[in-house]
């Protein structure tokens, strides 16, 4: 493609970028009147693209009503805790977004594949994490999944990627090293993951993020969707090429990277 065609498709992308974000801050002073509480999970793989598409979500939203949380390993205090216990103080308030960046889900993902919790543990969150986000709903709250579904090539050129860019050391972590090695174990894990925390009153939308663009752009689209507040621009449906409920991959209208 033409250097030329690409920066028009770029300066597109941004403006529709850009109409998106306000509608962001539309739909935000909609839940400060109303008091909604919007909390948003981001899960998928390493390099699937969540840092990028919560700074593209969040870039234009109020400081004071927004929060990312992105928790550390837990400590050995937090080890003998309750597994909720270290999140549920991180839950929105009233007429306030808090974004996970990876969430209570790490028990059924990266501690199943690589041992930091134990069998029992990890059946105990899953069996429970349906009542967890039951009383979440009950409590008024919108409860958004999302998993970020990336392909075992674009992943690794993205890993590839974050060694070379000195730029993205803060990125590099040890569990970058065996993401493509357990690449099969990861896939199984969130399948199991994704059939049985599957509920209607915390479903999980699956996003396609090969292309960083479309999967940012129609990630905000949904949410948009979601909120479903009074906006002042036009927003449009997400792609169903690009997101997607886990109801279509059980009925096997869709799939995710195997």
């Amino acid at each position: 493609m033409p250097d030329s065609d690409k920066k028009k498709k770029k300066a597109e992308a941004e403006e529709r970028l850009s109409q998106l974000q306000i509608a962001l801050v539309d739909a935000q002073i909609s839940t400060m009147k109303t008091g909604r509480k919007i909390c948003i999970l981001f899960e998928g793989r390493d390099a699937a693209g969540k840092d990028g598409a919560i700074r593209r979500l969040t870039e234009s939203l109020s400081v004071r009503n927004t929060r990312i949380v992105a928790l550390p390993k837990p400590t050995d205090r937090e080890h003998g805790q309750w597994w909720f216990q270290r999140y549920v103080n991180r839950l929105p308030t009233t007429g306030e977004w808090v974004i996970f960046n990876r969430s209570w889900y790490n028990r059924a993902g990266v501690e199943k594949v690589m041992g930091f919790s134990t069998p029992q543990e990890q059946e105990i969150f899953i069996r429970d994490v349906p009542d967890f986000e039951a009383m979440l709903e009950r409590s008024g709250m919108t409860l958004i999944k999302l998993w970020l579904d990336i392909s075992r090539d674009e992943q690794k050129e993205r890993l590839d990627a974050r060694r070379s860019d000195p730029r993205k050391r803060l990125k590099v972590s040890d569990l970058d090293a065996v993401a493509q090695d357990r690449w099969g174990d990861y896939s199984a894990a969130r399948d199991e993951m994704l059939k049985r925390s599957h509920t209607d009153w915390a479903p999980w939308t699956c996003v396609a993020t090969d292309s960083k663009t479309k999967a940012r752009e129609n990630i905000i689209r949904h949410v948009l969707t979601i909120i479903d507040a009074d906006y002042s621009v036009e927003v449009k449906a997400p792609d169903t090429d690009i997101v997607f409920s886990y109801d279509a991959v059980i009925e096997g209208k869709k799939t995710l990277q195997p």
